[in-house]
């Protein structure tokens, strides 16, 4: 038992993540793209560090007026088609998408990993099973999937909660993107159950439980954790498109992609604002995703490392 290759210590994974910590703080892409984040986070947090205005507070004689010089004034960003303070409108809407982003995120990690975790560590029929509804669901792409589930959904009422407001949208995407994370785990499930750690902690006596979550999941976890980013930024356009398509989180409430379909009218008319703006964050925000994802998987990589 001695001649064993002993188990990573949580020394070793420390070192992994400490080792990615220390490369990507040295690129400068990163630290903008971390800057980045930080704002769009805070602003979905903390909308009242950014404005003072009411974004429910509309006056029809202000409708659709353009931004002031310099962005000063009373109006920085100009106002909306219904009168409401557009920067206001723009900061308050930041809070479902991201909301909305991290709870798929969540749920879809978590499912993905628990799947791919017991199909590659007991394989057999749950093994064959995983794999067929993997096989299912990994060709439908996600905003595909998303616009037939909401489809039935069409024409609800947004409730003013959070929760309810982004529900609909979220279950509909969850549905469709945890593929990847269960590939990701199920291949790196695959190739640590048979190292001799593992085994082992077998002839040890280690539940199967203990070692899948004890022993494989750390392994598994890295690869899952590099692909994290760029699907939130994925999740994030994806809102977006069911926005503009009418299906995805609802006006009354505010959304980066409301904001885009209501700017879409409003954008031949001579004003750009209404659909730049917006645009503008989202664009931002998921190319501060893919950067971050891109160098923490080159991070992570052995290969490269």
């Amino acid at each position: 038992m001695s001649e064993l290759t002993p188990a990573p210590s949580a020394e070793r994974q420390a070192s992994l993540w400490s080792d990615a910590f220390h490369s990507m703080r040295k690129r400068p892409d990163v630290i903008i793209a971390a800057v980045v984040l930080l704002f769009v986070f805070a602003m979905a947090a903390f909308p009242s560090l950014f404005t003072d205005k009411d974004p429910t507070v509309c006056r029809g004689r202000e409708a659709r007026l353009r931004p002031d010089t310099w962005f000063t004034g009373e109006h920085p960003l100009g106002t909306d088609a219904f009168g409401c303070d557009f920067a206001a409108t723009l900061v308050h809407g930041s809070r479902p998408t991201i909301a909305l982003a991290l709870s798929v995120i969540v749920v879809t990690v978590v499912f993905g990993l628990v799947l791919g975790i017991y199909a590659g560590y007991f394989g057999g029929w749950l093994d064959g099973l995983i794999s067929r509804l993997l096989d299912v669901f990994i060709v439908i792409p996600m905003l595909m999937g998303a616009i037939l589930i909401l489809s039935l959904f069409r024409g609800r009422v947004s409730a003013d909660n959070l929760v309810e407001t982004i529900a609909a949208p979220a279950i509909a995407i969850s549905l469709f993107g945890w593929m990847e994370f269960c590939r990701y785990t199920r291949a790196a499930t695959l190739e640590t159950k048979n190292l001799d750690y593992v085994v082992a902690a077998k002839c040890l006596g280690a539940s199967d439980r203990r070692i899948m979550f004890k022993h494989i999941l750390p392994n598994a976890i890295v690869p899952v954790t590099a692909v994290i980013p760029t699907t939130i930024g994925g999740i994030i356009i994806t809102e977006s498109a069911l926005a503009v398509l009418g299906i995805g989180v609802q006006p009354p409430a505010t959304s980066w992609g409301v904001l885009l379909s209501n700017g879409t009218e409003w954008a031949g008319g001579g004003y750009v604002y209404l659909f730049a703006w917006p645009l503008a964050l989202l664009i931002l925000t998921v190319f501060a995703f893919a950067t971050f994802g891109d160098a923490l998987r080159d991070a992570l990589d052995p290969k490269l490392r």
